[in-house]
């Protein structure tokens, strides 16, 4: 079968990396991709925003699926227009891709359906926020309605810092019109984990579990970013905690997007906080995480276009998933002054030392052809991904292999997978 992917990050390398590997695969495209996807897929230079440009090439080249990777256009409803035009697509309709394009409708969807998260309110003025944070204790946590990159939360210590919050998201319109709206809620404590899950609707199949470092600097330092590493499975994702998750959270999240009329197909990302209450939602996501695609989809041992076709067709309840019984991490090569300001086109070397490496994955993320050489071109440039027998070997690996690769302002953080250490 013919597969176009949609997107061009490190996320979809790895989504591409994993179709690459099926049997059933004819031909790959991807649109728009990046110089390390364009090794294993024809690239075709055409936006994740050019719905209709996208829905006519999958057609003139009798694409057999299209995987939407990336949050906007999901949430924006590439897949309606695919499946309006005939043409099969992994991931959720923009009625489903809602649980993550609005924040303020997922926490009362949980809040209606008894699934544990955070005490919160949702706002709308900006006034009403501002008198509402004057009864609340601190720290709060701050977070822009709509999609902002994964960089819309403000975690905010002090009074003056939540009404500074405030302004930046409904004012000053940090994150644009993700901003009109926002929601307040408590600050929780714990362990965070991310557990990624395929869904058909109905029935629910839980991947391996990964935690991911969001902020840039060591010692979780810095400002929030898309991710600077992570690593799976996560030590603290116990089968106590699992147990309760697939009774109190991850069932009862499909059975209310159902509920809702809004069933679900494709990739819930559900992140956890591990409380002393017990596991509650942080948040979800509508797709694959990114960096989290790139430790989960190297272990897993599905074919995935038999997940994605059963996930379309409603067959999930007839497919099992296998992961490999060992451990990956991945550490983020970044530009210097991410995710700020940075220059970009610095050429890249050493891509030549991962080659017959099989546990070792270099997944482009910010990076084009130039002159004939890959360059970088944003402010994540690469997800360095090594697998071991256990988290502690693939972490050595992983950083191992860090120093294979080298470019002008090369950045990254030296403490992913710090955590095991204390597990």
């Amino acid at each position: 079968m013919n597969v176009l992917v949609v997107g061009s990050g490190g996320r979809e390398h790895a989504i591409c990396t994993s179709v690459k590997k099926s049997k059933r695969l004819g031909k790959l495209y991807c649109a728009p991709g990046n110089a390390g996807i364009a090794q294993i897929a024809e690239c075709v230079p055409i936006g994740v925003m050019e719905f209709d440009r996208i829905a006519a090439f999958a057609k003139e080249n009798a694409i057999d699926m299209v995987v939407v990777a990336p949050d906007d256009p999901l949430a924006a409803g590439l897949v309606d227009v695919l499946n309006d035009a005939g043409i099969r697509a992994f991931g959720p309709n923009k009625a489903a891709a809602i649980l993550e394009g609005s924040k303020a409708f997922s926490k009362d969807l949980m809040k209606k359906y008894h699934i544990p998260t955070a005490e919160y309110e949702n706002f709308d003025d900006a006034g009403k926020a501002l008198s509402y944070l004057e009864s609340c204790k601190m720290p709060i946590v701050l977070k822009a309605d709509g999609l902002a990159l994964g960089k819309g939360v403000l975690i905010c210590n002090t009074l003056e810092e939540a009404k500074e919050g405030v302004r930046e998201i409904m004012l000053d319109k940090k994150f644009g019109a993700s901003g009109n709206r926002m929601v307040i809620e408590e600050f929780m404590t714990g362990r965070e984990v991310s557990v990624l899950s395929f869904c058909d609707g109905k029935t629910i199949r839980i991947m391996t579990s990964a935690q991911d470092h969001k902020r840039a600097k060591d010692n979780d330092e810095g400002l929030n970013t898309g991710g600077m590493g992570t690593f799976s499975p996560s030590p603290f994702y116990t089968k106590e905690v699992d147990e309760i998750c697939k009774k109190e959270i991850y069932q009862k999240t499909v059975d209310a997007m159902s509920a809702e009329g809004r069933p679900f197909k494709g990739v819930i990302f559900f992140g956890l906080m591990l409380t002393a209450d017990g596991p509650k939602v942080l948040e979800y996501n509508a797709r694959f995480g990114d960096p989290e695609a790139q430790v989960v989809l190297p272990r897993m041992k599905n074919d995935i276009l038999d997940i994605f076709d059963a996930c379309i067709d409603g067959e999930l309840d007839q497919y099992e998933l296998e992961f490999e019984d060992n451990a990956a991490v991945c550490v983020v090569l970044a530009s210097d002054g991410y995710p700020v300001s940075y220059e970009k086109g610095f050429p890249i070397e050493g891509f030549e030392n991962f080659e017959g490496k099989d546990d070792y994955y270099c997944f482009h993320a910010g990076t084009k052809i130039a002159d004939g050489k890959i360059v970088t071109n944003g402010g994540r440039v690469l997800g360095i991904t090594a697998k071991g027998t256990d988290l502690k070997e693939a972490r050595a690996k992983a950083y191992e292999a860090t120093e294979w690769i080298s470019f002008g302002n090369k950045y990254m953080r030296h403490d992913i997978g710090k955590a095991i250490d204390e597990a």
